[in-house]
């Protein structure tokens, strides 16, 4: 007995981890369980009986594909916009010294640390009071503006991070500046933008109450899952979130192998 708490008290960070995992996966799991339910009323919330009838018919529900493709055509737009300004800003602050540079970087961190709903309707007062039509290009812009803290924040951390020296040695090396960007500076800091780009897609997709707000007739993926959830929940949801998770796991793993491949090739 002795030996085994000793075993435990060892071990107690790594269970520490495994049980704070599950706990977060949890409701992933109940996601993809559900998605394989046939449910006999309109809701979705207790088991009945197995059925694979969503799955081969995913976009069963009216308007939910078209939605979903609205989603996923702004989190693209939304990803590549704050990722290329994202990345400027933070080679900007990193790289030289201006005026305001302070309070920039203090700026930066502003709507990760605001709440959403402020945010929210403080950019739809601007909307309307510039005139424009709430719609597509709203919720994009609403999107990027949010997105790019945190891909600033990614890039910044990355960047900050690098050796100089590998630079100023391809420049001795007679390489140009474009040269130097491209071959040796870009490749360093791409775990970062790659990362910042990950996550504003993450963030776009998911986003509800800016999208709420500004999006007018514009109907996205969140939007369209709480709109059912006060009719009835179909299975066809419970199947998008099961690949989105799949896919997102895939992807994670993916990177783990040619991050392995990598070091090993490097040894």
């Amino acid at each position: 007995m002795a030996a085994f708490f000793r075993r435990l008290r060892r071990n107690a960070v790594v269970i520490a981890g495994l049980l704070t995992l599950a706990y977060l996966l949890l409701p992933n799991v109940v996601v993809t369980v559900f998605s394989f339910n046939k449910p006999k009323g309109r809701f979705n919330y207790s088991w009945q009986e197995f059925s694979l009838d969503a799955w081969r018919d995913p976009c069963g529900v009216a308007d939910m594909c078209g939605s979903l493709s609205l989603s996923l055509q702004i989190a693209t737009w939304a990803t590549i916009g704050a990722t290329v300004l994202g990345t400027m800003i933070a080679f900007a602050l990193v790289r030289y010294r201006f005026r305001a540079r302070g309070a920039v970087n203090s700026l930066i961190f502003l709507p990760m640390a605001m709440p959403e709903v402020v945010m929210a309707a403080s950019l739809l007062t601007l909307f309307l009071n510039m005139g424009a039509q709430l719609g597509f290009w709203t919720v994009l812009i609403a999107h990027i503006m949010f997105c790019l803290s945190f891909v600033v924040t990614a890039v910044k951390a990355r960047v900050m991070s690098m050796d100089p020296r590998l630079e100023q040695a391809a420049q001795d090396l007679y390489a140009g500046p474009v040269q130097t960007f491209l071959r040796v500076t870009l490749p360093i800091a791409a775990p970062g933008i790659a990362a910042g780009a990950l996550l504003a897609f993450a963030l776009s997709f998911d986003d509800f109450i800016i999208t709420n707000f500004n999006a007018g007739s514009t109907v996205t993926f969140p939007m369209f899952v709480w709109g059912s959830a006060q009719r009835g929940t179909p299975v066809q949801i419970n199947v998008i979130g099961t690949a989105m998770f799949l896919v997102a796991v895939l992807l994670v793993l993916a990177g783990m192998l040619v991050g392995k491949r990598r070091n090993k090739q490097a040894k």
